[in-house]
């Protein structure tokens, strides 16, 4: 069977209101988003948001929509219509969500709210919809496998406990390229950490970005506030004296805490704009509730579009989606991907 590999190589802007609370720094503006689809075979599939006026408009028909690739409308073979609860939606498919908690020792005053936010969250799914639980600080941990079992998921958020280290990229490499990769339908990873990796060592910021850019799984990365943790943990820093004064705090890789936060703050919003997820900050347990259920919310938000490209020779696509009836509708979805047959 051909394989289809449909990676970005366009940029385009976004813009995101992100609240970002350190009185340490200040939070760095959107980066350049890069529109990525990967899919297994010729069907192309596209997560696609309409909205009326700031409102998510439910109830569209597949007779309403549009798709255009590189100005030539496209057959729409695949249709699933968006539903907040999706109860009444027959024949829907459940969704399979990864949810990676960041258990390093950053956490261990904030174990117990992160433990309650995951359970809650689960709690806001579909009964279907599967999860797979992966802990990581500088070993990663899947601590159950894709399940819609809530007794043994539940089991496995309660069995959380804080270690040392953290091995993010490691953690995400694993996920996106052999844990969900092997997963069919719709899939998102629902990220929790505050985003500084001192531990990987067999990739980097950069390689992983590059895997989630050529996967088709939306990322949902949630940053919590952990920067007067790490300042306050001699286990996490130390002090570099003579280098960038007596009192200045870095990593263990010997990079400020400060710059460090500002790096792991670029690279959520990166893995959230080149996947067409969202980008959250949660500085209270709280705003992590809120985080939590914004994203169940946004996961039945999507209306999915599938069509065959007429096109099947290699090369750049621009995506564009129009709802026939009413062209005033705000739609959001994937813009430009490169088509390329692997044969």
């Amino acid at each position: 069977m051909r394989t289809v590999f449909l990676s970005s190589i366009a940029l385009c802007l976004l813009s995101t209101s992100i609240t970002f609370q350190d009185q340490q720094r200040t939070p760095p503006k959107p980066p350049s988003e890069v529109d990525v689809i990967r899919v297994d075979t010729n069907l192309v599939t596209l997560p696609v948001k309409v909205s009326d006026r700031g409102k998510v408009a439910f109830g569209l028909r597949r007779e309403q929509f549009q798709v255009f690739e590189n100005g030539i409308e496209q057959e729409i073979v695949y249709f699933e219509s968006a539903n907040a609860s999706q109860s009444e939606e027959v024949g829907a498919k459940p969704l399979t969500i990864a949810l990676m908690l960041d258990v390093s020792d950053s956490t261990e005053f904030k174990l117990a709210k992160i433990k309650s936010a995951a359970l809650t969250f689960v709690d806001l799914l579909r009964a279907d919809d599967r999860v797979l639980v992966v802990a990581f600080d500088k070993n990663v941990q899947v601590l159950v496998e894709s399940t819609s079992d809530r007794v043994v998921i539940r089991r496995a958020i309660n069995a959380l406990h804080t270690g040392g280290g953290t091995s993010l990229y490691e953690a995400l490499s694993e996920v996106i390229g052999k844990r969900m990769a092997r997963v069919s339908g719709r899939k998102a990873i629902v990220l929790l950490t505050d985003g500084v990796d001192t531990t990987s060592k067999s990739i980097s910021f950069d390689d992983v970005i590059r895997v989630a850019e050529t996967s088709d799984v939306t990322i949902y990365p949630v940053q919590y506030h952990t920067y007067e943790d790490f300042i306050d943990n001699p286990s996490r820093q130390t002090y570099a004296a003579g280098v960038f004064g007596a009192t200045a705090h870095v990593t263990r890789n010997g990079e400020l805490v400060s710059e460090a936060y500002k790096r792991a703050t670029r690279y959520l919003q990166l893995l959230a704009h080149n996947t067409s997820g969202h980008f959250q900050y949660a500085d209270s347990s709280k705003k992590l509730a809120k985080s939590f259920d914004t994203i169940a919310q946004q996961l039945r938000e999507h209306y999915t579009v599938g069509y065959y490209p007429k096109d099947k020779n290699d090369g750049p696509r621009k995506i564009e989606i129009r709802i026939k009836d009413n062209p005033k509708l705000n739609v959001e979805t994937r813009r430009s991907y490169v088509y390329k047959n692997l044969r």
